[in-house]
């Protein structure tokens, strides 16, 4: 395939602005994911008089050495605890991603004990839906590390109980997919959420520290006047020996992490096969961090980024001189065959038609297709409706949301209006979708949208017959900082509308590791039952 001629200049003043302003961004990244660590970490000594090992300490020693860990929606929740987010912990109350046990690739969900007693914070109901619903699609098998107090029940909402019947339902059909749900539990798992536990094909349960049972013995005093104590309740030794919930006994953390590790390495679990031979780009992914211009109205060529994470920098464009604001073509990542669809502008029908054939093309040959986004949307004008602008944005939309391959989008830049629909938006429910730190995501920008407002305003007031320019000036700033606000990453992404805000200069991994699970996913034969496994 052809070679990218990189037109970069590193050394610029431009370019190095752009890569201190993402620099600056990740580093908020960096310390908004360091806060919920440090949180966590604070109960060391607690846990340690417990005998008990911190949830990350759980999650190290159960994850293989040196394989790769992709961290899912670290961000979640972020500002919705404490509006000032340099004293918000993000997370969700869960530690969540795609790593490898015993060989296996699986998907893992940890209770993040460490805080508020595992309880999930806000978005954790969100967090733990999205990374079933990553699990069942790709078939991955999923394994849960289980010590969560359930919901704060002085901050009880009743559409939270209703939709977190949603997550037993997931656990069941994983079960029912032929995808082993793994449950470690290593304290609490109450009232509802000892289903979370029930509803696993292998249970783990620990010594003196497992806790499962429909009603602890203060509402189950209350109810029905009976007393009991915890163990007597819902103990380790009670569940495997009696009631048969449980299916291994272990004598603390590390030994139940160890007969996690032995489940998933004696199950018939196909391994990854060999890597594949590959040439890596030709320009360093350093400079990935310099592309992205920090004022998001500057027109960037998107082919700087596709040189620095294809292999070899290689890029065979598709229908080049046509539609040229709309990028497509084909590259191989990592040896994996992948389609590429990118903006060097706003979508015009032209455009717009060369993306519906492509997204077809790569359909038919059962490639998959990596979104770049950085769109402002669609072409308006008069000239542009009589062209048929609609008509031909929603045929690409048609192949969009009916495509037959794996879709995963990545937000490099700005994500607006019916731009965001069109390049396999989080609504178009792409099998990933990963954000740079730089990402904006709204229904227009905020200058745009304030214009607009500004001009309805000044109607309104000129029909009454009087136009007041301050009472306009002030609603535009308004509308600016609101929408400033709420498209930045940091709000998106811990309403999880993403799964994740990555390091540019990661991508190249990253999307390597997503194609390498949507390619053993739609390989995979599973054997799926009528049912899920019943505890007997």
């Amino acid at each position: 395939m052809p070679v990218i001629e990189s037109r970069l200049q590193a050394a610029s003043d431009t370019f190095q602005a752009n890569r201190a302003s993402m620099l600056a961004l990740l580093g908020q990244v960096r310390e908004h994911e360091a806060r919920a660590v440090a949180a966590s970490a604070a109960s060391a000594e607690r846990f340690a008089r417990r005998g008990q090992l911190l949830p990350r300490e759980r999650l190290a020693l159960l994850l293989d050495t040196g394989a790769p860990f992709l961290p899912l929606a670290s961000l979640a929740g972020l500002g919705q605890d404490n509006p000032d987010l340099s004293r918000s912990v993000p997370g969700g109350g869960l530690i969540s991603g795609i790593g490898y046990v015993a060989g296996v690739r699986c998907m893992v969900n940890a209770s993040d004990s460490g805080i508020d007693a595992g309880a999930l914070q806000p978005m954790g109901l969100d967090k733990q839906l999205r990374v079933q619903e990553i699990a069942l699609e790709n078939r991955l098998p999923y394994v849960q590390l289980v010590e969560s107090a359930g919901a704060n029940l002085m901050q009880y909402r009743v559409q939270d109980f209703v939709r977190g019947g949603n997550i037993f339902r997931n656990l069941a059909r994983l079960s029912a997919a032929g995808l082993p749900v793994v449950t470690v539990t290593h304290g609490s798992s109450t009232a509802g959420g000892a289903y979370q536990t029930g509803l696993s094909d292998y249970i783990v349960m620990v010594r003196d520290r497992t806790r499962a049972f429909l009603a602890g013995p203060p509402l189950l005093k209350a109810a029905t006047g009976e007393i009991a104590t915890e163990e007597e309740l819902g103990g380790a030794v009670m569940h495997t020996h009696i009631s048969g919930l449980g299916d291994y006994l272990a004598e603390d953390d590390r030994d139940a992490i160890r007969i996690a590790r032995s489940i998933l390495g004696g199950i018939d679990w196909a391994r990854d096969e060999a890597p594949h031979s590959f040439a890596p780009p030709r320009y360093d992914a350093e400079e990935l961090l310099g592309i992205m211009p920090s004022d998001g109205r500057r027109p960037v060529d998107m082919r700087e980024v596709i040189a620095r994470i294809a292999d070899g920098s290689e890029f065979l464009a598709f229908s080049e001189h046509y539609g040229s604001a709309t990028v497509c073509g084909h590259i191989r990542l990592e040896g994996h065959a992948v389609g590429i669809i990118t903006n060097n502008g706003p979508i015009d029908s032209d455009g717009a038609t060369k993306a519906t054939h492509f997204i077809q093309a790569c359909c038919q040959s059962r490639t998959p297709i990596v979104y770049l986004q950085n769109i402002t949307g669609y072409m308006v004008g008069r000239a542009h409706e009589e062209a048929g602008i609609i008509k031909h944005g929603a045929k690409m939309i048609q192949a969009v949301s009916n495509a037959t391959v794996p879709q995963v989008t990545l937000l490099c830049g700005a994500s607006y209006g019916a731009g965001n629909y069109g390049m396999c938006g989080r609504g178009f429910a792409p099998r990933f979708c990963f954000s740079w730190p730089n990402a904006r995501t709204a229904v227009m920008g905020g200058e745009q949208a304030a214009k607009t407002m500004a001009i309805v305003m000044e109607a309104g007031m000129a029909r009454k017959g009087a136009v007041d320019q301050s009472k306009i000036d002030a609603m535009q700033q308004q509308v600016i900082e609101r929408f400033d606000r709420q498209m930045s990453v940091f709000t998106t992404s811990a309403l999880l509308l993403d799964d994740g805000v990555i390091d540019p200069r990661d991508t190249r991994a990253v999307l390597a590791e997503v194609l390498s699970i949507c390619r053993d996913a739609d390989t995979r034969t599973a054997q799926p039952m009528q049912f899920g496994v019943a505890r007997p």
